[in-house]
This record gives structure tokens, sequence and C-alpha cells, in this order.
């Protein structure tokens, strides 16, 4: 059986193996329900990306919102990694893990005053900037604390990624960036500002892209533009092409990051920019097949119209299915012999829209643990607390070593800032 995240995820004598350990024993040992990274899985998927960029200037920056744990931080910062914030609190977690604040670029379409001031005071590398009224309030922010941001505009090519609405991000009906019509009088803009250093375009059309296509159709807008600007007399040092490689959930077939980069680079040579630093934010491609997240079957409820194969995880600990109607592989971590039937995986929380997965054929058992399968990604970072429980532990493996990398949230802690009155 192949599977996502294969090598480092695979069946070893009926057992499913995370690199070299069982989970149904991590899940015996640890609890469910259970996330669990593999951290060679990971820097496998960043190689490509940083071979296919050798010998230019280039820096890759994690996508921190695709999975923000310390650890996994902290893989990347070891591999010589940026990374991609959207808040503020993003930036903490980098900087906690160990990250270069000089490797970081500050997206996002609603960045506070506080957060710019928090930014610069810790030295990032660059904002992307979505707007011209943020451009405004980030020139304040930097002329009142004596400081210069330096910034990139994220340009909305209006590029169809041909991915889920939810995750479009380059089209004109999308909040974010700057037209591309009003791009060039946006860097006039900023060029006049006190407070601003224009260094560079930003421009990211989506999430789980299974086609070059569109990144090259949006690649020729942004060198336009480029061209553009500066004939205008404004510099443009380096290219953020954003990130958004898609994975293989079931039967995608993504390109590979070595031929994505590939056909960029012709392009970008061709016409002349091959001298510009490349800035890539991958985030899925690095760490959604690098993790699984594993959950205990309490109930079999057959029904006349479905068959519910009840689990102790639910939409508060893995938001996708719910929210996008995501498809997400599940298997038993246990090969079963009997006979599979056709079930709903659906979870404890009060919603009929918390399921994991419909009309599986599942050979299942209660008390088997299930594997959802290409979980690294928007998984725990969606995670919430609905109906009082408690976030999930998670661990990272490499070969046969084992960390726990977030314990377990206590019902306690839930409600440990809360008062009552009178």
């Amino acid at each position: 059986m192949t599977l996502p995240g294969s090598p480092f995820l695979a069946y070893r004598e009926g057992q499913l193996h995370l690199d070299d350990v069982k989970l149904a024993d991590l899940a015996r040992t640890h609890g469910t329900p259970l996330y669990v990274y593999s951290r060679r899985a990971m820097l496998a998927a960043l190689a490509p990306y940083q071979q296919a960029l050798q010998g230019r200037a280039h820096l890759v920056c994690f996508a921190v919102k695709s999975n923000s744990n310390l650890a996994v931080l902290q893989t990347f910062a070891q591999a010589g990694c940026g990374f991609d914030i959207v808040s503020g609190g993003e930036l903490a977690r980098v900087l906690a893990a160990g990250g270069d604040a000089a490797k970081v670029v500050f997206s996002g379409v609603g960045k506070t005053r506080a957060e710019m001031a928090q930014a610069l005071e810790a030295g990032v590398r660059c904002f992307n900037v979505e707007s011209t009224a943020e451009l405004e309030v980030l020139s304040q922010v930097a002329s009142g604390l004596g400081r210069t941001a330096r910034v990139s505009l994220r340009v909305n090519p209006d590029v169809d990624a041909g991915t889920h609405p939810y995750i479009s991000t380059g089209l004109k009906g999308n909040k974010f960036g700057v037209a591309h019509q009003q791009a060039v009088d946006t860097y006039r803009r900023a060029a006049s500002l006190p407070g601003i250093e224009v260094v560079g375009i930003d421009c990211h059309i989506g999430s789980q892209i299974t086609e070059i296509a569109p990144y090259l159709d949006a690649l020729d807008r942004v060198l336009d533009l480029v061209e553009a600007i500066e004939a205008t007399g404004v510099k443009i040092h380096h290219m953020d092409l954003g990130g958004g490689l898609g994975i293989t959930y079931t039967d995608e077939t993504p390109p590979s990051a070595a031929d994505l980069i590939a056909q960029l680079i012709k392009k970008i040579d061709a016409r002349g920019h091959g001298h510009r630093e490349l800035v890539f934010e991958p985030g899925r491609s690095l760490v959604g097949n690098a993790g699984v997240l594993l959950t205990e079957v309490m109930f079999l409820k057959p029904g006349e119209q479905k068959n519910f194969c009840v689990v102790d995880a639910a939409m508060n600990d893995l938001m996708r299915p719910a929210l996008y109607e995501a498809y997400m592989g599940i298997v038993n971590t246990q090969l079963r012999s009997d006979a599979t039937q056709t079930w709903d995986v659906v979870g404890p929380v009060c919603e009929s829209g918390d399921w994991l997965g419909r009309d599986r054929d599942l050979a299942v058992q209660p008390g088997d643990v299930l594997a959802v399968l290409s979980a690294g990604a928007y998984g725990m970072t969606m995670a919430s607390n609905y109906n009082t429980r408690g976030r999930a532990c998670e661990l990272m493996v490499d070969g046969s070593q084992v960390w726990v990398v977030r314990e377990r949230e206590t019902v306690q802690e839930l409600f440990a800032k809360e008062r009552l009155i009178g």
C-alpha cells in the first residue's frame, strides 16, 4: 500500500510506522488524539528547494501558519531557513525557537501598530505590505521609532490558482495584496514615504496548487511590474514568489519543488532578471505529509443510510474537513484481515459538521487506532478548544527517537484565566 509521506510512512509486518516508530505504540503511551511529525520527512521535503536554488541568492522562508510548533520551527531554523509570519505571535514563536529575525518576512493584511513596532524592534528582514493604508501606518510607526521599515509590496496578479476558494489568494476578488493596476503608483508612494525603504516585490496566489502554469502566469505579471517600477527609478532587489505548492492527499499529482523552481528560474533568466535574489514561502509542501493525527475508535454505529465510526478526535483537533470539505486519508494503524465496510469517520463534538472522513472503506474494530494522513499542515495550528476539549499532544520522531514537543492540554488549563463574579 502506497501512502502519502512514503518512504517515511509505511506498514511493516502489518503495523503502520512513521520513521522507525510504531504508531499504535505511541498512541498507547501518549494517548489520543495525538499528532506525530517526522523530522526526517520535513528535511527531505526542504532539500529540493535548497538544491534547486543553489548558486544564486535566495532565501527559503517556512510559512509558520502551516505548523507553528516550536520544534518544527527549530528544525527549519537549524536547516538555514527563514520564516514567513502573519502575526506578532508567530514572530515570538520564531524567536523562541532560535530563528533569526533578519530572515523573517512579515505578511498579512491586518498588521497592528503594536505588531509593526514589535517587528521593527526585532529587526525583521522585510514587511510584505498589502495596502496603501498599511504602508502609510507603517511609515508612521517606523518614523516614530526612528527606524526604517524594509518593504516589498504584495501584488495581486489576478491569477486563478485553481484551488479551493477559501485558500485562493491571487484573484482580484480576494482580500490580499495591492491590485496589479495600482502597483506602480503604490511603489512611487512607498519610495516617497519617511521610514520606508523599498527592497522587493511579493506575490502569493494561493495554497494547495497542483499545476505550474498559474505560477508562470503570475511570474510574467510580476516581471512586467518589476520592469515598470524600475522605469520610475524605484529599485527592486528581491522577488518573493510565495509558496502554496500542493501535496498529495489522495490522487493529486503536484509538481516537485525542483521542477517548479527550474521553470520559474528559466523564465526569470530568459527575461534578464537572473541577478535578483529569490524568496520562497513554502509551508504545506514541507510539513503536510510529514505528520499524522492518531485517533482511537470508540464506537461503531451501523445505520440504515450510514455507518458511523466514532473516534476520539474531532473538528476541534482537525478543522480542514469541516471547513473546506477537505479529503484526508484515513487508515488503520494495523492491517486487519477481516472484510472492510464503508464508514463515515466522525468525532464526538456536538455538530453535524464534525467529521474527519466520509464513505471510507475500513476494516476496523473498537479500540483500534486510526491514522489521519497528511495532517502535518493546518492541523494543530487551526485547532480549538470547542466543547471544552483540550488540544492534542504533539510528538516529533527522528528514526527511532521520540520527543514530546507539546504536552496535552488539561481541562483546568482551559479555564485557568477565567473568573467567577460576585
